[in-house]
């Protein structure tokens, strides 16, 4: 399933610039959010509605892209689901073997997946697009339809925006990050290929600076 296609001399350069970031703050990074999910509860609501979706395809595995230390996938795994990692920091990967030793971690780019054609069942990108300029994000999406198997699910979790329609760069701490509206990434998700099942924006918790927003789709051409 996994492949070795990625090319690190043709990545853009911005990308450097963030897996540099990444390396420099992944222990803090895994401590900071180890326990997160504990009491995350819509969170977890979209996770676990995201596995009995892909569970009731039985279409492939899971890829947790864009995992860090792999606290999506492992709590995946934990649901049941048949998942692996891919992050772009090689830190992050060493990292996420040692915290889930049991389960595949390997280092690719989000632009390049290291994954066949139509070899899954589903995609999670939690907070994995938005370091990525707005213009660069159809193409990830296409790359998304690409591995996925016919009916496959991807779900999408990132800061939302303040106007309705508007992508807006902050500050995130760590490096360059956009946030989005959630409809103009829901426009982009049915140019790739996919359909709609199910949206959240929540509000921000207490450690949070905005709203956050939830995306379920499936690969319908």
């Amino acid at each position: 399933m996994l492949d070795s296609t990625e090319d690190l001399a043709d990545e853009h350069p911005d990308v450097a610039v963030t897996r540099a970031a990444y390396d420099d703050v992944a222990e803090l990074y895994t401590e900071l959010f180890r326990h997160h999910l504990a009491g995350a509860v819509l969170d977890r609501a979209m996770l676990g509605a995201f596995v009995e979706s892909v569970a009731g395809n039985g279409s492939g595995p899971i890829a947790d892209v864009g995992c860090g230390p792999g606290r999506i996938t492992g709590h995946l795994a934990a649901l049941g689901a048949q998942v692996f990692g891919i992050d772009l920091s090689p830190r992050m990967v060493e990292l996420a073997r040692v915290e889930h030793p049991q389960l595949l971690f390997a280092q690719g780019s989000v632009e390049q997946l290291p994954i066949s054609h139509e070899a899954l069942g589903g995609i999670v990108a939690w907070y994995s697009l938005i370091h990525l300029p707005p213009d660069r994000v159809p193409h990830v999406l296409s790359e998304f339809h690409r591995v996925l198997a016919s009916k496959g699910h991807v779900l999408l979790a990132f800061q939302t925006a303040d106007q309705p329609d508007a992508v807006e760069a902050f500050d995130h701490k760590v490096t360059r990050a956009y946030r989005w509206a959630p409809k103009r990434l829901v426009r982009l998700l049915g140019d790739a290929g996919f359909a709609m099942i199910a949206r959240m924006v929540r509000e921000p918790g207490p450690d949070e600076r905005f709203g956050q927003a939830y995306l379920l789709a499936s690969k319908v051409r």
